[in-house]
């Protein structure tokens, strides 16, 4: 598929370089635990750094942005470094990285004209459930012909 608009929502002049089928987007779901689960570990490293820091230094410092307290405190470079690494390669690849916490990507994927995002959640095996652009994980709809008793 080529690019694709979509419609009726905040971000309607978008165009994706990538809109995805559902069998190219499972194709990826090994590669996005990998890269998920990276994040994950990075993001927790990072925060118990920040942690250790505001407790040793001044505890104030977790409210800074990120990049105020690389500036301050450049040994917390190198695992953000790493984690906009995988980000950049998830974003890559044509999804989008939602939550790293929650492990959830989006493929963006066209159903009658119109697209949406198919809606991965790190742990599920394939993809199960999509939403609206403009909608959420907690609006997931299941795939046709997914046997799933619960989505969110």
């Amino acid at each position: 598929m080529g690019r694709a608009n979509y419609r009726d929502n905040s971000l309607a002049k978008h165009q994706f370089e990538k809109v995805f089928t559902v069998e190219e987007a499972n194709a990826l779901i090994p590669r996005m635990e990998i890269l998920v689960r990276g994040l994950q570990i990075e993001a927790d490293a990072l925060r118990a750094r920040i942690g250790d820091l505001a407790r040793r230094h001044d505890s104030s410092i977790t409210a800074m942005p990120l990049s105020d307290l690389i500036e301050r405190y450049p040994e917390l470079k190198e695992n953000a470094a790493r984690m906009a690494e995988m980000a950049g390669q998830v974003e890559g690849l044509g999804c989008f990285l939602k939550d790293i916490d929650q492990g959830l990507v989006d493929f963006p994927y066209e159903i009658e004209d119109d697209v949406v995002f198919l809606c991965w959640q790190s742990g599920e095996r394939q993809i199960i459930a999509w939403h609206t652009i403009d909608a959420g994980f907690s609006d997931r709809r299941p795939l046709p012909g997914v046997n799933k008793p619960y989505l969110n």
